[in-house]
């Protein structure tokens, strides 16, 4: 894995280069002090994986990720020490196209390198995140089969969120998109480190005027609230519609993985909502999307115009699993539409409401 290191500070460089070289197949393809020299040296030379630091001087890290993304895209991973002091940078960052963020190591008085753990096992899940999408026609065919009866039950409309890379910013615009007086409970499920939920949180309060908050186990969706995904586990809906997490599947390097909460709801959740997949590297979400087509869901999958990376919504439409494959832009009033037609055909055959 050739791995790329972005930083102004030379003991940085060397700490980050002793992680990079003590993978079982890390290899540092090039180093660059600054965003602007990294753009140009990504443009020759693209490697596996890119370490970018934020703050540094000529050209930050939000702005060289925007342009690698645009001109040679390829995995960022954001690393920087100061986590706290940079949040608004971090979340900036993936919108621009960083896959995660991670706290650097840094080195111990005696020489030893200190929290190299952290950014090892981020680049093994860069590595399997990237790997190629495998093909997909057993869930076409499968996403043709009937679909399952309507509810017995009425329940509250969710909508539902799943997205990666560039995420961050396409969840504002979503959002954002909304009318006024439209105000379900929006449940995320962002690929991120849990970490930086608490900050990821604040942020899209912050951009969005809603209120926002980090899903507790045995927490419910709240109507009017922006409810995220908060721990590596996976968010499940349980039985009795209330939340929780899971280890397990341990082995899935999407974590909180969007499948997993589309199946728990499929399974759990009696009324039918709406369920949009953004853009983001590899295929989470896909398979969830078909089941919850065939629940009767509105499924939306972000367009490939307007996604840094598509993939996640690129196997969701290759599954047919998207009822609509909407851009950016018009995806607020498209979720917003949806959520009407589905309260309407609900009234006309006797659900009895939302």
């Amino acid at each position: 894995m050739r791995v790329a290191i972005v930083n102004d500070l030379k003991l940085a460089q060397l700490a980050l280069t002793r992680v990079v070289e003590s993978a079982a197949d890390g290899e540092v393809a090039w180093i660059a002090e600054d965003g602007e020299q990294a753009v140009a040296l990504c443009a020759q030379d693209v490697p596996d994986l890119i370490l970018m630091d934020l703050v540094m001087p000529t050209m930050d890290g939000v702005e060289a990720t925007r342009r690698i993304m645009q001109d040679s895209p390829c995995p960022i991973l954001v690393v920087t020490a100061t986590v706290e002091g940079n949040l608004s940078k971090v979340y900036n960052a993936l919108g621009a196209g960083a896959l995660d963020a991670v706290s650097g190591p840094t080195f111990a008085e005696d020489g030893t390198l200190r929290d190299a753990e952290p950014v090892l096992k981020k680049m093994n899940t860069m590595r399997r995140l990237t790997q190629p999408v495998p093909e997909l026609d057993h869930l076409r065919k499968r996403s043709s089969s009937g679909a399952f009866p309507p509810p017995s039950q009425p329940a509250e409309r969710l909508v539902v969120i799943g997205a990666s890379t560039g995420g961050p910013q396409a969840i504002v615009e979503v959002i954002n998109g909304f009318g006024d007086s439209f105000r379900p409970a929006v449940i995320v499920v962002q690929h991120l480190d849990e970490a930086f939920v608490p900050g990821f949180v604040s942020w899209l309060g912050s951009q969005t005027g809603w209120p926002a908050t980090s899903i507790a186990a045995g927490d419910a969706p709240a109507p009017g609230t922006i409810q995220v995904a908060a721990s590596s586990d996976h968010l499940v809906m349980g039985l009795t519609r209330r939340m929780r997490y899971d280890v397990e599947p341990a082995e899935l390097a999407y974590r909180p993985s969007v499948d997993q909460f589309f199946f728990s709801l499929k399974r759990n959740w009696p009324t039918p909502g709406v369920a949009v997949l953004l853009t983001g590297m590899g295929q989470d979400g896909a398979k969830g999307m078909v089941k919850l087509k065939e629940r009767g869901w509105t499924t939306l999958a972000q367009d490939e115009a307007t996604s840094v990376v598509y993939g996640m919504p690129r196997a969701a439409v290759e599954a047919d699993g998207a009822t609509a494959v909407v851009a950016l832009e018009a995806m607020g009033t498209r979720v917003e539409r949806a959520w009407s037609t589905l309260a309407a055909t609900a009234e006309a055959v006797g659900e009895g409401g939302v």
